[in-house]
């Protein structure tokens, strides 16, 4: 039994040091194409107009055409629950970098917290508006320059004022991870809000068994400030070396 454990503890702290790789090789895989969504994407709703998009540069059309990226996320929701998030979104890793200097890191149960949920609802139903009842417009001139720095500033300086206000509530709230630890992907982000609802009938994640004691241990641990298996859990593995009753496993959860 003891060995079992030892092994389950070498595997938790050798995880996260995977992870940290698996991370960074995805920020500079998948880095440009959320650098392109977020500031030069002409369209409200960045990432899902990219065979319209006058962009012929954004790496965004490679991942739209060939390796059907907005396929491949919902379908690993269904195997692994949020694991992109926790382990290949590069705005997910940005912001838990920031959330390393973060003034609150509020890793607390509280139930109030769950309303802070809605943040994702509402911008689940903005999209999905905006994409279907609005028909996701352009609502910027992405004027390349040559230079990048300068090819931003006249996208900015001939964007509509829909789009500035879109661009400057994400980049404000990313920020505001600053004072909370990863705001946006705990209460805002629409794609997690989404894959919030499909982890639900996943078939693998990360689970608390029996033996748990709610010492909450892994919650003190946990960047986005939760226990295995509930909201915002992201399968990143960092809790599995945390827990005194070697209650947190990975894999399906035996129905009762």
């Amino acid at each position: 039994m003891s060995d079992k454990i030892e092994t389950t503890k070498a595997g938790g702290f050798l995880l996260p040091k995977i992870r940290r790789i698996v991370q960074i090789v995805m920020l500079f895989v998948m880095g440009k194409w959320a650098f392109y969504g977020i500031f030069r994407c002409p369209f409200l709703v960045p990432f899902v107009n990219c065979e319209n998009c006058p962009v012929i540069t954004c790496w965004g059309r490679f991942t739209y055409y060939f390796l059907g990226f907005w396929l491949i996320i919902p379908l690993s929701a269904f195997v692994v629950g949020r694991a992109f998030c926790g382990w290949l979104c590069p705005s997910g890793f940005v912001n838990q970098m920031i959330g390393k200097i973060s003034i609150c890191k509020l890793r607390i149960q509280n139930k109030y917290l769950k309303y802070a949920q809605i943040g994702m609802v509402i911008t689940v139903l903005a999209a999905l508006y905006i994409y279907f009842g609005m028909g996701n417009p352009r609502m910027a001139v992405p004027i390349r320059v040559g230079d990048m720095v300068n090819s931003v500033q006249l996208t900015f300086a001939h964007a509509s004022f829909a789009w500035l206000v879109r661009t400057g509530v994400v980049l404000a709230i990313m920020a505001g991870g600053i004072i909370i630890a990863n705001a946006w992907c705990r209460f805002v982000c629409p794609v997690g809000g989404i894959l919030e609802v499909i982890k639900h009938i996943s078939r693998f994640g990360m689970y608390k068994t029996d033996s748990c004691n709610n010492c909450n241990a892994c919650l003190k641990k946990c960047e986005m400030g939760t226990r295995p298996g509930e909201t915002n859990c992201t399968n990143c593995g960092d809790c599995l070396h945390t827990c005194p009753q070697d209650a947190i496993k990975f894999g399906r959860k035996e129905k009762k």
